[in-house]
Formats: structure tokens, sequence, C-alpha cells
């Protein structure tokens, strides 16, 4: 039996990673992970982005400079939550809605609110994220990131 029940990991995921994020609290949103997490972002059929939390050795791109841009460029809102978890192996799915706002006078304030889908994957290491995949879906946009990031 793991230390760390539902709740706790419900409560990591909604009210201190995605929380942090609508938040634009960085230290929460990093506090969220451990150092050398990994996380893996799916967009459609474009190309696979890997991020990592630092310290990192290997030239992978740097998380939090991806959660600056998100959170520099909209205002971020995440809803209807579902999750799958397996407590006792760290472990969730998590499904649920985002909106993208684009912020007046940054980079992207002429392109339309975003409704994405997104669907989470987690593993987790000592009460934190070790590992996410994010899948996420928008089919109307018409560009390959709907986050403007990277610069593709």
């Amino acid at each position: 039996m793991s230390e760390f029940d539902r709740n706790y990991y419900v409560d990591l995921i909604e009210r201190r990673y995605f929380g942090g994020v609508m938040d634009s609290d960085f230290e929460r949103i990093r506090d969220s992970f451990n150092a050398g997490a990994r996380v893996l972002i799916r967009h459609g059929d474009g190309p696979p982005r890997q991020f990592a939390v630092p310290p990192i050795t290997d030239g992978t791109d740097d998380l939090m400079k991806f959660y600056e841009h998100i959170c520099g460029e909209y205002e971020v809102w995440f809803r209807d939550f579902v999750h799958y978890l397996d407590a006792d192996n760290a472990r969730a799915a998590s499904r649920f809605q985002v909106r993208l706002t684009p912020k007046p006078g940054g980079e992207y304030d002429a392109w339309p609110v975003q409704e994405l889908k997104n669907c989470n994957f987690f593993d987790f290491r000592d009460g934190r994220i070790d590992h996410m995949i994010i899948y996420y879906s928008n089919p109307d946009a018409d560009r390959a990131s709907p986050t403007g990031y990277p610069k593709l």
C-alpha cells in the first residue's frame, strides 16, 4: 500500500499542478515535479516535444520555460476532470478540458480562444510527478502547436 492515496494525487494534479498553472505560480508548478522529471507532449500528428525539470544535462528543453510561455501569453483554465488512479502503483490518467485565452497585447492576442481536450498520463515518485505524457487536441486549430511554443 502506498503512503499516498487517491485524494493526495487528485490534490497534486488539480490544485497543486494545474492550479499552479492557472495562477501562474511557478513555485507551485515546480514543486509538483521531481528534479529531473520528464514531460512528453503530443499534439495530433505533429512531432513530440520533450521537456525536463532542471537539472537538465542532455539538451532537453527546460519545462519551466514552457510554463513561463504559457502563463505569460495566456489566461489558462482547466475544468471537467476525470481521474483514473492507481495509487498503489503511483500512476494516474486524467481527462479534462483546457481553455487558452490569449492575453491582450501578447504575441498571440489575435488568436481566438482555444478549447483543448487533454489527457495526461502521470507516473509519480515520492509524492511528486516524475513522468508525464500530455496528449491534446484542438480540432479547430490549423497550426501544429496551439500554444505557439516552441516556435516551429
